[in-house]
């Protein structure tokens, strides 16, 4: 029977607008790894072939040494920073679908910067702007899912964001292995931007958060969205009685005719949380460092060595097949997170991590052991084992944790702070992967540091991370009486 239920609450709509919602991942996706196959084309290394049909009047390529080339790479972070920054109390004051509908601004103009860049700086500025969109798109999309989801699937459709990036992964490195020649590199990342433009036509169709609408006063709102959402026969009793909990006691006579009777256990409603406010107290402060570790475990375990430096670093031991590979990678990538959503959901969110950061400290160990000895087969199935168990948890998981730690009011700013601090993880492995490798005289030399970051933050997140699955909400999952002193 809960399966059934399961079945009847996810509708066609719901589907549609997780969909719509999470083109903001699926950017993301795309642009960290829309430069690494044509890198030697955009850089003037590669001599193109052929008509250059696509000029109109731009340079064919782009002049830049490797230092310039790793600032273009990180300066999309630094925008993804900002982004970051700005999303979490945006969302919080002015509603989760107006803030997915400002990023398709930064998603339409950075593509179209990078396309027609004549020279370093406006394919900078473009990656910049691609980054701000990317840097709020992961924040708020991963909160939206996770209120308009059900409450007994919120860890299988928390999967979508990570799904989608990889989904933007793939695309952009099969664009990549097929127009890295002549002008058509400009193609591959004027892409992104027609992404843009079918994400703001969609988003005219996604509504508003119901979480988001109860937490501002809007209980009937509210209840009109979640039924639309949930269908028309569908019984939202109980998830309105919860989002009634979690609201103030509205001013209108109609709007609180639409709560449960209030309960001696009932908390009071607690505005929105800024980021400094919810870093300072101590009822928030040990979720939101369970939720940044889990971001720093994201990216320091080394998967984006992988998304951004592949075709560079696996031309050392497969000098023909780098490209082929990379994208074989990014498939198996997709089809391992889509095999792995319902995992967070049967087996725990804590499991799940723990598992997959496990898995790829033996990964980054295998392969660091692969390019040192040469071995091509070793390599190559190193790689393939490592996108795999990232897709078991630190993949999705890290994405759903902010929604589930803390309460609605705190939930903007704490996914803040994560993808902040992401943000910054990744800006250290893009711009300095490669310096430290050539440090250490290349052979995959880095990944033994890879695998030492996974055993530390693996040991973090088993002593700070309490399981989020079956929980009803944040106070129960850290076992503490609801706070009324807001």
């Amino acid at each position: 029977m809960a399966n059934e239920s399961t079945r009847l609450r996810v509708t066609p709509y719901l589907v549609c607008i997780v969909l719509i919602a999470t083109l903001g991942p699926f950017q993301f996706g795309y642009h960290l790894a829309e430069l690494n196959a044509p890198q030697e084309v955009i850089t003037c290394e590669k001599k193109s072939i052929g008509a250059n049909v696509l000029s109109y009047g731009l340079p064919q390529c782009i002049h830049m040494d490797p230092s310039q080339f790793g600032l273009i790479s990180s300066i999309y972070t630094l925008g993804g920073f900002i982004g970051a920054l700005l999303a979490g109390p945006v969302s919080t004051k002015y509603g989760r679908r107006i803030t997915l509908q400002a990023t398709t601004v930064f998603f339409i103009l950075g593509p179209l910067a990078e396309a027609l860049a004549p020279a370093i700086p406006l394919l900078a500025l473009g990656r910049f702007l691609s980054g701000i969109g990317c840097g709020a798109a992961l924040v708020v999309s991963p909160i939206y899912v996770s209120e308009v989801a059900p409450p007994e699937s919120r860890g299988l459709f928390g999967v979508f964001t990570q799904v989608m990036i990889n989904v933007g992964i793939l695309s952009s490195q099969v664009l990549g292995y097929f127009w890295s020649h002549d002008s058509m590199w400009r193609l591959i990342l004027a892409a992104a931007g027609t992404v843009g433009v079918l994400e703001l036509v969609g988003l005219f169709l996604v509504p508003e958060s119901p979480a988001w609408l109860a937490e501002n006063h809007q209980i009937s709102q509210a209840r009109r969205v979640l039924q639309r959402i949930r269908g028309s026969n569908a019984d939202i009793e109980a998830e309105i009685a919860a989002l009634g909990n979690s609201s103030a006691v509205p001013t209108s006579g109609e709007e609180e005719s639409l709560l449960p009777p209030p309960s001696d256990n009932q908390a009071p409603k607690r505005t929105g949380v800024t980021m400094l406010r919810a870093i300072q107290d101590p009822y928030y402060r040990p979720a939101i460092f369970a939720v940044v570790v889990s971001m720093l475990a994201q990216q320091l375990t080394g998967i984006n060595s992988l998304v951004m430096y592949s075709v560079s670093i696996l031309q050392t031991v497969l000098p023909t097949g780098a490209a082929l590979l990379t994208i074989i990678t990014s498939v198996i990538n997709l089809l391992a997170t889509l095999a792995c959503m319902p995992l967070p959901d049967r087996i725990g969110r804590k499991t799940c991590l723990l598992l997959s950061i496990s898995s790829l400290g033996c990964c980054s160990t295998l392969l660091a052991l692969g390019f040192a000895f040469h071995q091509k087969i070793v390599s190559a199935v190193a790689c393939l084992l490592f996108v795999t168990c990232f897709a078991v948890g630190l993949g999705p998981v890290p994405f759903i944790l902010s929604s589930e730690l803390v309460g609605p009011e705190a939930v903007g700013a704490t996914q803040s702070w994560g993808l902040s601090v992401n943000w910054m993880a990744t800006f250290v492995v893009a711009q300095f992967f490669p310096i430290v490798n050539d440090a250490l005289g290349g052979q995959g030399r880095v990944y033994w540091i890879f695998a030492a970051m996974a055993g530390l933050l693996g040991v973090l997140l088993y002593r700070i991370l309490p399981e989020t699955r079956g929980k009803a909400n944040a106070d129960e999952v850290w076992g503490r009486v609801a706070r009324r002193d807001d």
